[in-house]
């Protein structure tokens, strides 16, 4: 019978080294995302600390005051997957015996404000998917999270050996780690060979330059260059639309699926769901649906 043994001990270990520690437990491929995402928020918070000093040396107010300065003007959601990657890791070090508490004990997660009106009209998402100023790059992530309704996250985690150009489509790993297919239309379908350019590996998305640190191989493609990382996407996303969400593309997408008549089963295709609850706030009738269904119904208007 195998024994479980702490894998330093706790008067050698840095907190340097319990991050690293911390991301080695999520090697999993379902878990990749999570681990780029708690990897870039675990070492800002090692940078700040300290690299070298003992990971119980963060006192519960000094990274309070820190973690507030990070983030609090950042959106509830942002706040709450930041705090969520310090609870993850400092309950695994408090296993493994390297920390006495939780440093972030004294801070607790936002309550997301209800927003109604998350999905943009159908004239927004044609007038941003048909710019001739945006780069091919934006251009076709943008197109195929619409197309598709898939998450942000599961489309810049694509590898060009996913795709299936032919059929329009591609392997995901959904949320949860489940394996699912997405299927794209023709708009995607005419940019993707002009984006890869023959490339037969490597991310689909990927930096303009090479990389200039050293990044996993998975990351890298055969020039060297990194996988777009979502922060990236997000923010050449918002400047482009004024302020608004990749994930408003994916929200978009399934409610006007709602609005033209797609039931309930193929929604949750769409998107991945595996609860028809968890999809109900995408299938809320916009502001613009409901002018139109006004509109058509007005007895004056039809005079």
């Amino acid at each position: 019978m195998a024994t479980i043994r702490r894998l330093t001990r706790a008067d050698e270990m840095t907190l340097g080294r319990a991050v690293d520690a911390y991301l080695a437990t999520l090697g999993g491929a379902e878990q990749a995302s999570t681990r780029r995402t708690y990897g870039r928020i675990l070492r800002a918070v090692a940078a700040e600390f300290g690299t070298k000093a003992a990971p119980d040396e963060m006192g519960a107010e000094a990274f309070a005051a820190w973690f507030g300065q990070q983030w609090a003007g950042r959106s509830p959601s942002t706040w709450n997957v930041s705090l969520d990657a310090v609870r993850s890791a400092a309950a695994y070090w408090q296993r493994q015996g390297w920390i006495a508490a939780d440093p972030s004990r004294m801070l607790a997660r936002r309550k997301p404000r209800p927003d109604r009106a998350r999905a943009l009209s159908r004239v927004d998402v044609g007038q941003l998917l048909t710019r001739e100023d945006i780069a091919l790059r934006e251009r076709t992530l943008w197109r195929m999270l619409y197309e598709t309704a898939a998450r942000s996250a599961e489309v810049l985690a694509l590898d060009v050996r996913d795709l299936d150009l032919p059929n329009r489509r591609a392997k995901v790993r959904r949320k949860g780690g489940a394996v699912d297919t997405i299927v794209w239309q023709t708009g995607t379908a005419r940019l993707l060979p002009k984006l890869l350019k023959g490339r037969k590996s490597g991310p689909v998305f990927v930096t303009e330059r090479k990389a200039r640190v050293q990044l996993p191989p998975a990351d890298l493609d055969p020039d060297g260059r990194a996988r777009l990382s979502y922060q990236q996407a997000a923010a050449l996303f918002s400047a482009a639309s004024g302020g608004a969400t990749l994930h408003q593309l994916r929200h978009s997408a399934l409610t006007h699926d709602a609005e033209d008549g797609t039931g309930t089963p193929m929604l949750m295709a769409r998107s991945g769901h595996t609860s028809a609850r968890s999809l109900a706030k995408y299938a809320r009738v916009s502001a613009e649906a409901l002018e139109r269904h006004q509109a058509s119904r007005d007895p004056a208007r039809r005079r």
